[in-house]
């Protein structure tokens, strides 16, 4: 049974930009993994079924309800009021304080607090004060509040945008296994492989519309290679026979001009009637006009063939770069830390007693659940932070980037941010640079402001790698909470070649095992 059914449907940006069109989908009691490139509009479609916003063209039908995970904290809201259920809660409190009259006694939701205690069971916030204030929830705790409150709500289908991005291993997890257990169908926009693995089917937005693979991420991209190796084959034949018309089209003109030739030769010499040489001129010109529309007719279906081959191979720019080399030996120590602690004034340690040396292009993880302090011992090692006991030592050069690229600034193009980071680069040097990133000649040009994520980090990484004295030491801080798969593969390929060391901090177990991450330091005690 579909309880949600999308006919012909198109979508643009607010601007007049095409998105997609003719878009066929059908949403029943499964889990759909929802893919494709940034600003392919996977988070339109979303409210296109959610019915927040009406399509450009074609038709929403639903015989379901359909409800979006929350991506906003109210002001001055409650626990109870994230999960939806503040007016209920209240009346039954009024109830259990005498104070409640008839209406509330009417209107009582009894079974609420049994449902509630067995949706924040679910999601690991058994014991939380319902009462608690929204702005005291951590990001973590907030999304699965979100959750909860889906769960509470029963809605026939689930709705969620990119739900894992800033979770822990163990958050993660969790979003997993309720949707394992959903019975309902489930609409998740995603680029955590671990989570797209279990879904029932993968559904790709691209530039080419939506298609469908029946069943999670690894045969997903199982097929999609396939399917580009098919694609690039037809593409090749398609073109040589494009250039093999194009051949045998000339070779025909070539033969008929040099009949013309002999023809007119022929005349030249004279003693032939006119009349047979009329005759001879008709039957010329009528085979050259045959011969003529029907190389144009061959022409045209190669030309035909081509177009319907690259409308099968996504034109999309190949994201694929190298990053160049640092030059970093292998028995340099990179940095150390020695039984390091830091503490803000008056406050319990965030974290102490670490101590680990990161020695050659080692790459390390720093891993631990939200609020364990990893983010505390990236600007330890930046130098950002100063420890409260212990000593930090910095013995090469090293670069942040964080998952929003902050060093860019949005209101300067990527020419004038590689200049303002790299005073000493000539225009020529910078443009060179970039487009060793990809950013040739007007690409250049953009804002930063405007780039997608794969696009930002790629720009970062040029800027801070292609500096005159480039950095041994990359720190990165989730750098992939904000790329589409393709943009994720691309960085992993390029990072995977990377001669200097990494120090990284990132809950995407796929990410860290692509680029070569050979240990971990753990805070906290978390996974």
């Amino acid at each position: 049974m579909a309880f949600i059914t999308l006919d012909s449907v198109a979508a643009a940006t607010p601007d007049g930009r095409l998105l997609f069109e003719n878009l066929n989908l059908t949403v029943g009691a499964e889990r759909i993994g929802l893919v494709g490139r940034n600003g392919a509009g996977k988070s339109t479609l979303l409210a296109l079924i959610a019915g927040a916003r009406p399509p450009l063209a074609g038709t929403v039908a639903r015989t379901g309800e359909a409800a979006m995970l929350a991506q906003a904290i109210p002001r001055r809201a409650r626990l109870v009021d994230l999960l939806g259920v503040g007016a209920a809660w209240d009346r039954l409190e009024r109830i259990a304080r005498g104070q409640g009259d008839e209406a509330d006694l009417a209107e009582a939701d009894w079974d609420l607090p049994t449902r509630l205690d067995e949706a924040l069971a679910e999601v690991g916030l058994a014991d939380l004060d319902p009462e608690r204030p929204a702005t005291a929830l951590s990001g973590g705790q907030a999304t699965r509040a979100g959750l909860a409150r889906l769960l509470i709500a029963r809605p026939d289908v689930l709705l969620l945008d990119e739900p894992t991005n800033n979770l822990d291993a163990e958050a993660k997890a969790m979003v997993a296994r309720v949707l394992a257990r959903w019975r309902g169908g489930a609409v998740v926009v995603s680029h955590d492989r671990a989570l797209l693995r279990g879904m029932d089917r993968i559904v790709e937005l691209s530039s080419l519309g939506a298609r469908s693979y029946g069943g999670g991420y690894e045969l997903y991209a199982e097929r999609k290679a396939l399917e580009a190796q098919a694609a690039r084959r037809d593409l090749d034949h398609a073109e040589k026979e494009v250039r093999r018309v194009a051949r045998e089209s000339q070779i025909a003109r070539e033969r008929k001009d040099r009949r013309d030739a002999a023809g007119r030769r022929f005349a030249d010499r004279g003693g032939t009637p006119k009349i047979l040489l009329g005759a001879m001129a008709e039957r010329a010109e009528t085979s050259g006009a045959r011969e003529g529309r029907l190389a144009d007719k061959l022409a045209a279906e190669a030309r035909e063939a081509k177009a319907a081959a690259e409308a099968r191979v996504e034109r999309a720019r190949d994201l694929g770069f190298d990053l160049p080399p640092c030059g970093l030996p292998d028995g340099r120590i990179v940095l150390a830390f020695d039984d390091v602690a830091f503490a803000w004034p008056s406050a319990d340690p965030v974290i102490q007693a670490v101590s680990f040396q990161i020695t050659g292009p080692e790459r390390v993880a720093v891993s631990g659940r939200n609020g364990a302090g990893k983010t505390t011992l990236i600007r330890l090692a930046t130098g950002e932070l100063s420890p409260t006991k212990g000593r930090v030592r910095r013995a090469v050069p090293a670069a942040l980037l964080d998952q929003r690229a902050a060093l860019l600034s949005d209101d300067e193009t990527i020419l004038d941010n590689f200049r303002r980071l790299n005073p000493a680069a000539s225009v020529n040097d910078a443009h060179a640079a970039l487009a060793r990133f990809l950013f040739r000649n007007a690409a250049a040009h953009q804002l930063a402001g405007t780039l997608s994520g794969g696009e930002r980090l790629r720009a970062a990484l040029a800027c801070v790698l292609c500096a005159a004295s480039p950095p041994r030491l990359l720190i990165l801080d989730e750098p992939t909470n904000h790329l589409d798969l393709a943009s994720i593969q691309a960085v992993e390929a390029a990072l995977s070649g990377y001669d200097g060391a990494l120090l990284v901090v990132s809950h995407d177990e796929d990410f860290l095992a692509a680029i070569g991450v050979e240990r971990r330091i753990r805070l906290g005690g978390g996974a």
